[in-house]
């Protein structure tokens, strides 16, 4: 392996552990600028500063990723095999159930 492509590796290996680091750093200061004035919160450490960035990512983002967008297009690639078997009379059918029920559905039951 090439010398060149030695580096790059390095600082592909490097960044997300570096950029993890930043983000709970900038959590830290955020939380004991504004926090503690405005809600009267303590202030943290930069150990807690990261637990809160794990602990936030685990219950609102979790850990998609590429595993998430790759389950997603094999759900979608399922749905278009499924939809090339039906036949035209089935597939219209299909549609118009969906029709029905998107028009039904929860944004138009007020009117």
């Amino acid at each position: 392996m090439n010398n060149k492509y030695k580096k790059g590796w390095i600082f592909f290996l490097l960044c997300p552990p570096l950029i993890f680091l930043a983000v709970s750093y900038i959590v830290m200061l955020l939380w004991n600028c504004l926090l503690p004035e405005i809600l009267g919160a303590k202030s943290i450490t930069f150990w807690q500063a990261m637990g809160i960035l794990v602990l936030s990512k685990i219950l609102f983002g979790g850990f998609h990723g590429k595993f998430g967008q790759g389950m997603r297009e094999l759900k979608e690639k399922k749905m278009r095999e499924r939809m090339r078997e039906l036949s035209p009379e089935e597939r219209e059918k299909f549609k118009e159930v969906w029709r029905n029920r998107c028009e039904n559905g929860f944004f138009n039951r007020n009117k």
